[in-house]
């Protein structure tokens, strides 16, 4: 108060001046050069009657050199509290205000699973036997204990009652030497929240991820973890200037590859995913399927035990995909390294996957190898018929009604036939083959197909869960709709 006393004696424009200076911090650099500049011109005067005004402008200084500390600690508590607020977990400990830090370690999950599969419960049986196991070498490269994930949903109003979204729920696998297994689910389901769990980028809010035997969090483990852990995310996080080389060249780097077997690798890598016309191109020159093939590059290379693949295949042709296919295979089978593979297309998961999960609304719906899950969750065959002449569709029509009485007919065109046949009247397969090949001999059929479902017919029939309570979520039952008034003809 004394000094601002003085101030406003002695100069009424620096106190304007100075509330400028505090809340701009730019304007202080202003204010110092004012002040100086004032200062050095009264003691070049160097006349008595100017004593008093040097006084002020030496006291005034003063302040105006203190301002600078001031702003120093009020934004160090504005970052500080935008950084609690928004920021990401920070890798490193702050001198200042982490002295001690939270624990990174999720709770355990106390929730009891109800209504599961025999297959869910059996994984879950098989991840906590290995989270017990004491030799490093008989564990999974990858275990997913009971994870789960909230998250907060915005207020829509100041002081309404924050909710909260679950994400996933109670979710555990593990994942072999030499295993791919994929995750498949709707958009919304859990899949790319249960891989930013596994990478450490998200917090689980309860449960257990070990990779490679180690139970420590992603950010405790450190260089280690670059080296054993490969990432394709979804976004192509990449640098938009460098070249496909200088990108597989500082991946190589930063995994502590000797120079001379990253050239191998890097040369090899480019041989089989077809790269070397663009190994010199710019990565905002490429196209979306060679970005793609990029970042799967990197996620591979130099041999990572944990390899965790969302979506790479999108936006690729079908060569791509069959290349990048062919890669995974070789990458991993009967090898140490183990992988997950989150993906919305059937055909990937079936050539590239030993075992496939199905996730809905965050939960696991279940899990095992494709044909055990084409058996126990196939609930029809599909019968397709492709006959000579068209006139003879409709008494071939009766007569599979009269082999199959609960046959239900798909499609039909002008030559092709496709019907339902629920499993219990197909089986035994030798009766229903002997009724086709007669009905074949009968109407001359040109041929005829039986096939079990498919893991897309599947995968749709466990996903309604899901789609009617996303229909329940967007419906909004408070509105009330009215017609609009018809125009007089």
């Amino acid at each position: 108060m004394f000094l601002f006393g003085i101030l406003f004696l002695n100069n009424f424009d620096l106190l304007i001046m100075l509330p400028c200076m505090i809340l701009v911090p730019l304007y202080t650099l202003v204010g110092c050069l004012t002040l100086f500049y004032e200062l050095s011109y009264s003691y070049s005067k160097n006349s008595d009657h100017h004593e008093d005004e040097i006084n002020g402008v030496s006291k005034s200084s003063l302040l105006v050199l203190l301002i600078p500390y001031l702003h120093f600690i009020i934004l160090l508590f504005v970052l500080r509290f935008l950084e609690m607020k928004y920021g990401k977990k920070s890798m490193r400990k702050d001198p200042v205000f982490r002295i001690s830090p939270r624990s990174s370690e999720a709770f355990p999950n106390q929730e009891e699973p109800e209504g599961e599969d025999e297959d869910v419960q059996a994984e879950r049986a098989r991840t906590a036997s290995a989270l017990a196991a004491l030799n490093l070498d008989e564990k999974p490269v990858i275990i997913a204990s009971c994870l789960r994930k909230e998250y907060e949903v915005k207020k829509k109003i100041c002081f309404s009652k924050s909710k909260k979204k679950l994400a996933t729920r109670n979710v555990s696998f593990c994942v072999k030497k030499g295993e791919v297994l994929g995750l498949l689910g709707h958009n919304g389901a859990g899949k790319s929240t249960s891989i930013r769990m596994i990478t450490g980028e998200t917090r689980p809010t309860a449960g257990e991820v070990v990779l490679k035997g180690n139970r420590s969090s992603m950010s405790q483990q450190g260089v280690n973890t670059i080296k054993f852990l490969g990432y394709c995310p979804q976004e192509n996080s990449l640098w938009p200037n460098l070249t496909v080389r200088d990108h597989l060249e500082a991946y190589a780097a930063v995994k502590g590859m000797k120079k001379e077997d990253a050239m191998i690798m890097i040369s090899r890598l480019a041989n089989v995913l077809k790269l070397q016309e663009h190994m010199k191109v710019s990565v905002k020159e490429l196209s979306a399927g060679i970005t793609r093939k990029l970042c799967f590059a990197l996620s591979i290379l130099g041999n990572p035990a944990v390899v965790l693949l969302d979506e790479p295949s999108t936006g690729m042709d079908p060569e791509g995909q069959q290349q990048m296919w062919k890669v995974i295979r070789a990458t991993f089978k009967n090898k140490e390294s183990g992988a997950i593979l989150t993906t919305h297309y059937m055909a990937e998961a079936e050539a590239v996957c030993d075992r496939v999960a199905i996730m809905v609304s965050g939960q696991l719906k279940c899990i095992g190898s494709i044909q055990h899950l084409k058996s126990k969750f196939g609930k029809d065959y599909l019968l397709e018929i492709k006959v000579k002449e068209p006139e003879q569709v409709e008494p071939l029509h009766a007569e599979i009604l009269k082999l199959f009485p609960q046959a239900a007919r798909q499609e039909r065109y002008s030559s092709l036939m496709v019907y339902k046949l629920p499993v219990e009247i197909v089986h035994p397969l030798s009766q229903a083959f002997s009724k086709l090949e007669a009905a074949k001999s009968t109407f001359n059929l040109e041929e005829y197909s039986l096939s079990q479902s498919t893991l897309e017919q599947v995968f749709l029939e466990l996903s309604k869960e899901q789609e009617l309570g996303d229909l329940d979520v967007e419906l909004d039952t408070t509105v009330k709709w009215k017609l609009l008034p018809q125009e007089e003809p």
